[in-house]
C-alpha cells in the first residue's frame, strides 16, 4: 500500500470522525443513522492512521504532496 493520503486530509477525516462522536454522545444522532455514521468515522480514523484510502486507488487520486528533489 502506498500512501495516498496528505496532511490535510487526514486532519479533515480526524475532525469528521471526532464530530460524529460528538453527535453520537449528545444524542443529536441515533439509531440506524448513529450506526452507519460511526462506521464511516471508524474507517476514516482507520485510513488517516495508516495515510491510503483505498477508494482512492481505482480513480487514481492521491492528496499526498509529492517529494521535491533537492539540488
Amino acid at each position: 500500500m502506498k500512501a495516498n493520503m496528505g496532511t490535510a486530509d487526514k486532519i479533515i477525516r480526524i475532525l469528521l470522525a471526532i464530530s460524529v462522536g460528538i453527535l453520537y454522545y449528545a444524542g443529536v444522532i441515533s439509531g440506524t443513522l448513529a450506526v452507519i455514521l460511526g462506521v464511516l468515522a471508524a474507517v476514516f480514523i482507520a485510513t488517516s492512521f495508516i495515510s491510503f484510502c483505498p477508494l482512492y486507488l481505482p480513480f487514481g487520486i492521491s492528496t499526498k504532496r509529492k517529494a521535491t528533489e533537492q539540488k
